[in-house]
C-alpha cells in the first residue's frame, strides 16, 4: 500500500500543475495571431496556361522552371488524378488550420521572438519525407501525404509508413518540423545522448502542442502508445543490462530510434511492439527531469543529455 504522504504530494503537484496550464492557456488564447494559409494547390488545380504568369508573380519560388513545364503538368492525366484526389479530401481543413494557428500561438508564447510562416498547401507527388518544409517565412504542406493510410496511393508503401500518412498528423508533423529547427544536434554519439535528442522534441512537442495527444505527438495508433507504457519498465531493463546506453554503435539507431515496422531487441516479442521506442524512453527521461526542475525550454534545449539524464531521477512505470 503506498504512503498516504507520497499520495498526497502526487496530487498536490497534479493540481498545482493543472493551475499553471490553464493560465498559459488562457495567456495563449489572448495573443493576437491570425496563420496566413495559400492554397496553392487548389489554384494551381483549377488553372490554365494562360494562369501561369499570374501564379508565378503570387508564388515565385515555385517558378524557377520555364512555364512550358508547368503547362505540361497541367496537362498531366496523373497530376489532374492527384489534384483531383487532393482537392475532395481537403475541400477544406478549417479544424487543422485553427489547430496550426493554436499552435503558432504556444510557439509565441514560449518563444517570442520567432517569427511566424505564411502556410501554403502544395502537391508534392507523394514525397513522404518532405511533407512538411519549415522555412523561415514559409511552411510548405503536402497535402497529398495526407489522405489515410488505405489510401491508394500509398498502397506501395511500407504499411508503418502509410499509417501516419494521415490528416490527424498533420499538425504533430508540422511541430516537428519546428522542434527539429529548435533543438541542436546530439553532442557526442552516444546512444544516451541520441535518446535524449528525440525525447527533447517530444518534450517541445509537450509544451506547444498540449491540445494533441500523445499518440499524434510521437506517431503511434493507441495500442501501440499503449505497449509501450506497459514495457517501460522492461525496455529500460535491456537498455541498461546490456550496457547500450553509453554505446557508440550505429546499429542502435537502426534498432530503437529510426521510423520502423518494430523495435529490434532480438526477442519473440519484436513484432508486437512498435518502431522508435527509443524516443519513447528519451521522452520519458526529458519529462521526468522538468518535472523536477524549473527551466525554460530554451534551456532545455542547452543541455547535455548526459546532464539531463542524471538529474532526471528517471525511474521506468512498472
Amino acid at each position: 500500500m503506498k504512503n498516504p504522504l507520497f499520495l498526497f504530494i502526487v496530487f498536490a503537484f497534479t493540481i498545482v500543475g493543472c493551475k499553471n496550464e490553464d493560465k498559459i492557456a488562457e495567456a495563449v488564447s489572448k495573443i493576437p495571431l491570425q496563420l496566413k494559409v495559400s492554397r496553392f494547390d487548389n489554384e494551381f488545380a483549377q488553372a490554365t496556361p494562360e494562369d501561369i504568369p499570374k501564379l508565378r508573380k503570387a508564388y515565385p519560388y515555385f517558378f524557377p522552371a520555364p512555364d512550358s513545364v508547368w503547362v505540361a503538368k497541367l496537362n498531366d492525366s496523373l497530376q489532374i488524378e492527384l489534384r483531383g484526389e487532393v482537392m475532395a479530401e481537403f475541400k477544406d481543413f478549417d479544424e487543422e488550420i485553427s489547430d496550426v494557428e493554436m499552435l503558432f500561438k504556444y510557439i509565441k508564447y514560449y518563444f517570442p521572438k520567432d517569427r511566424i510562416p505564411r502556410m501554403i498547401t502544395v502537391t508534392n507527388d507523394v514525397d513522404y519525407q518532405n511533407r512538411v518544409i519549415l522555412a523561415d517565412s514559409l511552411l510548405l504542406v503536402g497535402l497529398d501525404n495526407y489522405l489515410g493510410p488505405e489510401h491508394k496511393y500509398y498502397a506501395g508503401l511500407q504499411r508503418y509508413i502509410a499509417a501516419e500518412m494521415d490528416r490527424r498528423f498533420m499538425v504533430s508533423d508540422i511541430a516537428g518540423a519546428y522542434a527539429n529547427k529548435k533543438v541542436p544536434l546530439p553532442k557526442d554519439r552516444t546512444f544516451l545522448e541520441q535518446l535524449i535528442y528525440y525525447g527533447k522534441i517530444l518534450y517541445l512537442k509537450d509544451r506547444i502542442m498540449p491540445f494533441q495527444t500523445d499518440e499524434r505527438k510521437i506517431g503511434y495508433t493507441d495500442d501501440q502508445l499503449l505497449w509501450a507504457q506497459a514495457n517501460e519498465e522492461p525496455i529500460w531493463r535491456y537498455f541498461v543490462e546490456r550496457e547500450l546506453l553509453y554505446s557508440t554503435d550505429n546499429k542502435l539507431a537502426k534498432r530503437f530510434l529510426d521510423p520502423a515496422p518494430f523495435s529490434k531487441f532480438g526477442l519473440e516479442l519484436d513484432n508486437e511492439s512498435p518502431g522508435r521506442l527509443g524516443r519513447y524512453l528519451g521522452w520519458q527521461i526529458v519529462r521526468s527531469f522538468m518535472d523536477r526542475n524549473t527551466l525554460t525550454l530554451q534551456q532545455l534545449m542547452d543541455l547535455s543529455g548526459e546532464e539531463i539524464f542524471k538529474k532526471s531521477n528517471y525511474k521506468p512505470n512498472k
